[in-house]
């Protein structure tokens, strides 16, 4: 009984998502498609290990090994702590991460986490220009490709092909350096601020991610993209991988992160389900 009460409450929070059989440039419609009926599931989330890419100037993931073997009464025991920074690895930016106002980790709405995805495929163009800067004409060519608006309420996933490099720190962050002498040499592929400004004004997306460090591309010196989504509750993942496994629509993401109480980022498992 727990457990069809389970997918029930899932099955509802996902039908809010957003619909990718849309009639082409209409309003959202409902769906009552049934989600769960997948073939296929791609974990887009990296192991949080001591490779795990952080920004330059946040603090590193540690794993202590509090406990590994047969105890005293004859029975295996394992245990760890972990020390790690909000912001690194496959994760989530809350809103207030660059909003005063915006939401913590724990007051993001579920169904902001958890719903249908496209994925916008710019890997091509990144693969070539570190700097690249992900545009509005990119929206409207992958629009015009599938002859459908980005529909209301979903969750944008954008390919750069970068997660290759991870966790390869100078190809994936452009620099091996750490601190703030560092921020200077990345170089890395994000969304445009004016790209970012289109999104919020002329299409009502739910959430976005991306497979590198940053919704913002690495020469980012004001963050204006991540203050334009952010600022309107839009919470974005970062560091994301096998983006490229996935198709252009017609897949379920379910993002959850770390519930920290008043956190501005933390931890994310994020999977994607595809039909």
């Amino acid at each position: 009984m727990k457990a069809i009460k389970f997918f029930l409450v899932i099955t509802m929070f996902v039908l809010i998502g957003c619909n990718t059989n849309q009639k082409p440039l209409e309003a959202h419609e409902n769906s009552n498609m049934n989600t769960f009926q997948f073939s296929e599931i791609v974990d887009l989330t990296h192991d949080f290990s001591k490779e795990t890419i952080y920004w330059v100037t946040a603090k590193e993931f540690e794993l202590d090994v509090v406990a590994h073997g047969e105890t005293e009464h004859g029975f295996f025991y394992a245990a760890n702590n972990f020390t790690t920074a909000e912001h690194g690895g496959t994760h989530i930016d809350a809103p207030i991460h660059f909003a005063e106002d915006g939401q913590t980790v724990d007051e993001i709405p579920v169904e902001n986490l958890v719903g249908h995805a496209i994925k916008i495929d710019v890997s091509k163009k990144a693969l070539k220009d570190r700097d690249y800067l992900i545009s509005i004409d990119d929206f409207l060519n992958w629009e015009k490709r599938e002859n459908m608006q980005i529909p209301d309420g979903c969750i944008v996933l954008l390919e750069t092909g970068f997660s290759r490099f991870y966790p390869n720190k100078l190809k994936y962050l452009g620099t091996e350096m750490r601190g703030p002498e560092a921020v200077k040499d990345l170089h890395f592929p994000g969304l445009s601020p004016e790209a970012a400004e289109w999104l919020v004004k002329n299409r009502n997306i739910h959430s976005i991610g991306i497979d590198t460090p940053s919704i913002d591309y690495g020469q980012s010196e004001k963050f204006k993209t991540h203050v334009i989504l952010l600022g309107e509750n839009i919470p974005a993942f970062e560091n994301l991988t096998n983006v490229d496994q996935l198709p252009s629509k017609g897949f379920t993401i379910i993002a959850l992160p770390m519930k920290i109480k008043g956190g501005s980022g933390g931890p994310l498992r994020i999977i994607a389900l595809v039909k």
